[in-house]
């Protein structure tokens, strides 16, 4: 298969994941200029993390209107993939992709630690590789990773099984305390209704080799890979 990775001015994890997607699990991956118009057929669009414009006005908030957006967003009404991770995912939420916004963290802290996750659910192109309530550890690095979405939609986001991934200890207990950022519900991780758009907080391309202390998240990866070969 073949992966796209966008490069904002301000992304620092596009040379990370490419690294993943290329060199780890062997698949042919380019990158994706963000002022171009050329998808270049890929099979799935990561828009990765760092600072798109350097976050300002909010994290995301200008990376929307980059030229290729359009086509991301054409790509994804059409049903392909694309994984947004940690500001890949506040551009996914300025875009309308997905749900909700991103609020500053509870304590007001860049917080860049390791975490614990639980899987939520495991019946889409994202997860298929991993177990329900597998808990994975993986890290994060955000100071606006604080996820919102009004009563309503996080009522509709339970009821349609979207909420993918949550803040957790060890053995996946789900509290305020372990709720590093204050997200709503303790989500991490959330899906689009088709199922073929996800966006994360934490970095799943910073724990997929166990140098790194973590090969949790290549569970991600190898999901999407077994996803576009079945």
């Amino acid at each position: 298969m073949k992966f796209g990775i966008v490069v904002f001015p301000g992304s620092n994890c596009d040379r990370d994941t490419f690294h993943v997607c290329n060199h780890v699990l062997g698949h042919k991956t380019v990158y994706l200029w963000h002022k171009s118009h050329d998808l270049q057929d890929v099979d799935c669009v990561i828009l990765p993390g760092g600072f798109s414009y350097g976050d300002y006005l909010r994290p995301g908030a200008i990376g929307k209107f980059s030229p290729l957006m359009n086509e991301v967003g054409e790509y994804a009404d059409k049903g392909g993939l694309v994984l947004g991770i940690c500001n890949g995912f506040q551009v996914l939420l300025e875009l309308g992709l997905l749900p909700g916004a991103m609020l500053r963290n509870k304590n007001l802290k860049f917080l860049c630690q390791f975490v614990h996750l639980r899987l939520e659910d495991n019946k889409t192109a994202f997860t298929r590789k991993a177990k329900i309530g597998q808990i994975l550890r993986m890290p994060i690095a955000h100071f606006d990773g604080n996820y919102y979405a009004d009563p309503g939609i996080l009522d509709e986001l339970r009821k349609e099984n979207r909420v993918i991934l949550r803040y957790c200890d060890a053995n996946g207990l789900v509290s305020e305390d372990n709720n590093v950022n204050g997200s709503a519900e303790s989500i991490a991780g959330l899906i689009n209704k088709k199922g073929n758009v996800m966006g994360l907080m934490p970095h799943p391309e910073r724990c997929s080799e166990q140098i790194l202390s973590s090969e949790d998240g290549r569970v991600i990866f190898e999901s999407v890979i077994d996803f576009i070969h079945a």
